[in-house]
C-alpha cells in the first residue's frame, strides 16, 4: 500500500496519514533530497537558477510538504504515537535543512549565477538565498561549522519540547467547580463544562485553562476564589511555580538552554547578540531602532494607560467594594466597568455572532474587495470539523483557480492553543513541468464549539482573530508571483508579515461590514445598530493598557536577545521591563515567560515587536480605505484592488517598504495607529 506521505498528486491525504508512515516517508524523501543536492553541487552542473530549481527545489519541496503535513498534524491532532514519530524524525529533518543552508558548494553555485539572466522575482530570491547562506553558516569552517549544525539540531529539539510542555501543562489542569462556585459564568460555557465533567463520570463543572473556558471564567465568575484558582494555574503553567504534579512540565531549563544556544549561534556568525542576527532579514535595521520605537510608543500610550487604571480602581472601590483588587480580579472588574459604562456585555454581543454567519460575512468582504469568489471544496481532512474552500477569479477565459484553504476553527484536546496561518504549498511556476502550481493554506483557530445543536458562538475578539488569520491567508493565496521563494508570504520581512492580517481586523469595526455577518442565535435578528454603537464606543476601552502590555512582551523579547546573559535568571529582566512599562504588576510568582511560545517555539525570537511595527503599517494602509469610503461607510473597491495589487499580489518579490509606498505613495506614519486606538494627542 502506498505511503500517503509520498503521494504528491494534489493535496495531503490527511485522513490516511498514520504515525507509522512518518519515518519511512521522511527517510525516503531525505535520501532523494540528498541525491539532488549532490547532483547540483557537482563541478559540471551548470550554475543556472532554473537548472538548480528543476533538480534541488523539486526534491526539497516534496520533503517540505511531507514534513509540513506531519508538523501540522502534530499541532492539531497530537497523540502519543504521532508525537513519538515526529520527535524521532525531527533531528534528521533539522540536520538536512541545516546542512543544506550551510553547504559551501551550493553557496558557490548560487554566487556564480549570472543575476542579469534572471527576472526581477528571481533576482530578489537569489539575493535572499545568498543572505540566508551567510546566516545559515555557509561561510563557517571546521569546528565552527560542526558546532553551528549541532546548535540548530538542539534548538529544534528544545523548541519542540517547550511546545509539548506548554500543551501538556495546559491539558493537565482541570478544576471541578460546584454549583455554588459557578455564579456569573455564561450558560454556554457551563453547558460545555458540565458535559465535560459528565463524560468523565464526575460531578460539577470541568473548568480548564483552554481559552474558550479560561477567559469567560476570569471575566464573569463572581467567585474571586475560583478566579484565583484558575489564574494561578494559568500564569504558572510549565514553570517552577506550578502545582507539584505539574512540575514535570517546567520549561525553566529549556528556556536557559535555548537562550544560550542562540547567543552562541550569534557569536559564531560574528554578531554581538541574537537580536542582531534576527533583524538581518527584517525591516528594522538594529535592536536599538526597535527598542527606541517601543519606548517612544510606550511614552505616548502611558498617560492613557494610567487613566485606564485609575478608572478601574475607582470603579472597583465604589461599585464592587474592592479596595485592593488582585491580579485575578482585574478581568472581572474590567468586564463589569465595560458593562456599566457602555451598557452591554461580551455575552450579549456573542449571541449575534454565529460562526456560519460570521464566515459568510468575512467571505463577502473578501470577495467584494479583492475580486474573487470563495466556494466550498473537497479535500481529505484530519477532523470532521475542518472545512475546505477554493478561491476563484473570473477572467475572459472563464473561472480560474487562485488558491485553496483549510479552516479548522474549534478548540479540542490535543490541539495547541492560539490561532495561526500556515502554508501547505506555495504558488510556483514549476521548474520541472512548467505548470503553474496554485497556493494552499491552513487557517487554524481555537473557538468554542456550539452547544445543544446550536451553531458555535464567537465573541467579537474571536471574530477579529478570524479576520486576522484570514488576512495572512489572502497574503499567501492572492499572490501573483511565480517564483516559489518570494511568492505569497515567502520572503516577506517578518516585521511586515502582519500587515495584511492586522489590516483585515479593521473591518470588524465597520457597520457596513458587520451588519451582513450577524444573526441572533435564537431569533435570527441582526445586530441592532444601538448595540454596535455601544461596541464602537467601547472599542478603545483600555487601549492604553493593552498597548503597554504588547510593548512589555516586545521589549522583554528584544532585551532578552540583545542584552541578557543566558546564564542568569530571566525574571529580574522581566520585572525590570514591567517596572519601566507596565501600570499593573502581576504577583511575584507569575511565570508568563514560561509559556511565551511565540519566542521560544514559534519563530518570533527578537521579533515579537513586529506585531506593533506592522500595526503602524496596517493602520496607515487602512486609513486609505477610510479616506475613500462611500457615504454609508462601504469600502471603496478600487482602493481594495490597489491594495491587492501593491501588497498582496507582490508577496515577497520586493522589499515591504517598496510595496507599502506603491500603495500609499509615501512612507508610513504613526498617526493613524494612535488615532485608531483613541490615543491621538
Amino acid at each position: 500500500m502506498m505511503n500517503p506521505l509520498l503521494s504528491f498528486g494534489s493535496l495531503p491525504l490527511f485522513d490516511q496519514i498514520a504515525p507509522t508512515h512518518v519515518e519511512p516517508a521522511i527517510d525516503t524523501l531525505l535520501a532523494q533530497a540528498n541525491v539532488a543536492l549532490e547532483q547540483v553541487t557537482a563541478a559540471d552542473f551548470p550554475a543556472e537558477w532554473n537548472a538548480i530549481a528543476r533538480t534541488l527545489d523539486v526534491a526539497t519541496e516534496k520533503l517540505g510538504m511531507a514534513w509540513g503535513a506531519v508538523n501540522h498534524l502534530n499541532s492539531v491532532a497530537d497523540t502519543p504515537e504521532l508525537r513519538a514519530a515526529y520527535n524521532a524524525a525531527l533531528p534528521k529533518v533539522t540536520e538536512f535543512w541545516t546542512r543544506l543552508g550551510a553547504d559551501e558548494r551550493l553557496y558557490a553555485k548560487y554566487k556564480a549565477i549570472d543575476a542579469g539572466s534572471l527576472n526581477a522575482e528571481q533576482q530578489q530570491a537569489l539575493k535572499n538565498a545568498k543572505r540566508n547562506f551567510v546566516l545559515g553558516g555557509a561561510e563557517l569552517t571546521g569546528d565552527a561549522r560542526t558546532r553551528f549544525a549541532e546548535i540548530q539540531e538542539k534548538q529544534a529539539e528544545l523548541s519542540q519540547k517547550f511546545s509539548e510542555n506548554t500543551l501538556d501543562a495546559t491539558d493537565a489542569f482541570a478544576y471541578f467547580a460546584t454549583e455554588e462556585e459557578i455564579a456569573g459564568i455564561p450558560q454556554d460555557v457551563l453547558q460545555t463544562a458540565r458535559a465535560a465533567a459528565q463524560a468523565e463520570g464526575k460531578e460539577g463543572y470541568k473548568l480548564t485553562l483552554k481559552m474558550p473556558c479560561y477567559l469567560p471564567v476570569m471575566q464573569f465568575a463572581k467567585s474571586s476564589a475560583l478566579r484565583q484558582t484558575l489564574y494561578r494555574a494559568y500564569v504558572t503553567r510549565a514553570s517552577d511555580q506550578a502545582a507539584p504534579d505539574s512540575l514535570k512540565f517546567d520549561n525553566s531549563a529549556i528556556i536557559a538552554s535555548i537562550l544560550a544556544l542562540r547567543k552562541e549561534e550569534a557569536t559564531l556568525l560574528g554578531y554581538p547578540n541574537f537580536a542582531a542576527v534576527s533583524l538581518v532579514p527584517k525591516m528594522a535595521d538594529s535592536p536599538e531602532t526597535v527598542i527606541r520605537f517601543l519606548r517612544d510608543l510606550a511614552s505616548k500610550a502611558r498617560p492613557f494607560a494610567e487613566k485606564d487604571l485609575a478608572d478601574l480602581r475607582a470603579f472597583a472601590r465604589e461599585q464592587l467594594g474592592l479596595e485592593d483588587p488582585q491580579a485575578w480580579d482585574w478581568p472581572f472588574v474590567s468586564e463589569k466597568l465595560k458593562e456599566a459604562r457602555y451598557a452591554f456585555s461580551e455575552q450579549e454581543v456573542k449571541q449575534y455572532f454565529t460562526a456560519p454567519k460570521v464566515l459568510a460575512g468575512l467571505f463577502k468582504i473578501v470577495e467584494t474587495l479583492f475580486d474573487v469568489e470563495i466556494q466550498t471544496d473537497q479535500a481529505p481532512v484530519w477532523n470532521s470539523g475542518v472545512q475546505f474552500y477554493r478561491l476563484e477569479r473570473n477572467t475572459p477565459q472563464g473561472k480560474v483557480l487562485v488558491g485553496q484553504f483549510y479552516l479548522d476553527p474549534a478548540a479540542r484536546s490535543g490541539k495547541r492553543g492560539g490561532a495561526w496561518m500556515d502554508d501547505v504549498r506555495t504558488r510556483w511556476l514549476r521548474a520541472d513541468s512548467g505548470v503553474l502550481q496554485t497556493p494552499v493554506a491552513h487557517l487554524v483557530c481555537n473557538f468554542a464549539e456550539g452547544v445543544e445543536g446550536k451553531p458555535a458562538l464567537l465573541t467579537h475578539d474571536d471574530v477579529t482573530t478570524l479576520f486576522h488569520e484570514f488576512g495572512h491567508g489572502i497574503h499567501h493565496l492572492l499572490t501573483q508571483v511565480n517564483e516559489r521563494d518570494v511568492s505569497g508570504i515567502s520572503g516577506v520581512e517578518w516585521d511586515a508579515v502582519e500587515l495584511p492580517s492586522q489590516f483585515m481586523e479593521n473591518f470588524c469595526w465597520e457597520w457596513s461590514v458587520l451588519q451582513h455577518m450577524t444573526a441572533h442565535v435564537d431569533t435570527g435578528a441582526p445586530l441592532p445598530r444601538t448595540l454596535f454603537d455601544k461596541m464602537l464606543a467601547a472599542k478603545n476601552f483600555q487601549s492604553g493598557m493593552q498597548t503597554l502590555r504588547q510593548i512589555e512582551f516586545s521589549l522583554f523579547d528584544m532585551l532578552l536577545h540583545a542584552e541578557h546573559d543566558p546564564a542568569q535568571d530571566l525574571m529580574p529582566l522581566l520585572n525590570q521591563v514591567r517596572q519601566e512599562v507596565a501600570v499593573l504588576l502581576p504577583p511575584a510568582w507569575s511565570r508568563t515567560a514560561h509559556t511565551f511560545s511565540h519566542i521560544f517555539a514559534g519563530g518570533y525570537a527578537a521579533g515579537y515587536y513586529s506585531y506593533k511595527w506592522a500595526e503602524v503599517l496596517s493602520a496607515d494602509a487602512y486609513a486609505a480605505f477610510e479616506e475613500t469610503a462611500a457615504p454609508d461607510g462601504s469600502p471603496n473597491v478600487q482602493t481594495g484592488i490597489r491594495f491587492r495589487e501593491a501588497i498582496l499580489e507582490a508577496g515577497g518579490s520586493r522589499p515591504a517598504m517598496e510595496s507599502f509606498k506603491a500603495f500609499r505613495g509615501r512612507e508610513p506614519s504613526l498617526d493613524a495607529l494612535l488615532r485608531h486606538q483613541g490615543m491621538a494627542a
